[in-house]
């Protein structure tokens, strides 16, 4: 058994001084996930957070409070250094190839390395194993006033194609 395993199943009590790297607290994550059949609404809905944000925290793109992370180890019975790896700040699209240059394709590109795994999780949590059509698809562009400045709401509507089997 490997040493983050032992330590992420409370076998042993961790070391504080033990740094665990995003790709190994998802994993441990993930496992957990899986070995106690949990879905992400059950998880967020203990942080009082949306189910997109603490799935995409938890997949190691955004970071959570102490409080908010201890809820989601205690529930999923992994040690604290989970809770605490959850706290630290991602580096957001650190597995990306390339960056566009041009600002808008940019913000679209970051949303996909913050929210892209975030995104194939829920859906295929939701639906199975399968993809969004981009081909029956259809999109949406709103502008909403707000005080605050105004936003722009885009809503992406794709039929779900489900992996064959053969």
């Amino acid at each position: 058994m490997s040493q983050w395993r032992t330590i992420c199943l409370n076998l042993e009590p961790p070391k504080r001084s033990e740094i665990m790297s995003k790709t190994e607290m998802t994993a441990a994550i993930l496992d957990a996930k899986k070995r106690k059949k949990k879905t992400w609404a059950e998880i967020a809905k203990l942080t009082g957070l949306s189910e997109v944000y603490v799935t995409s925290a938890c997949l190691g793109e955004n970071a959570l409070s102490q409080e908010e992370s201890n809820h989601i180890a205690e529930f999923l019975e992994l040690s604290p250094i989970i809770a605490d790896a959850l706290t630290e700040y991602a580096t957001k699209g650190e597995a990306a190839p390339t960056v566009p240059k041009e600002p808008l394709t940019y913000r679209f590109q970051e949303i996909i390395y913050i929210y892209g795994s975030t995104m194939k999780e829920l859906i295929e949590e939701k639906f199975g194993p399968g993809i969004m059509s981009a081909v029956d698809f259809t999109m949406d562009i709103e502008r909403l006033p707000d005080p605050k400045g105004d936003r722009v709401k885009i809503t992406m509507n794709g039929k779900f194609l489900d992996y064959k089997k053969w």
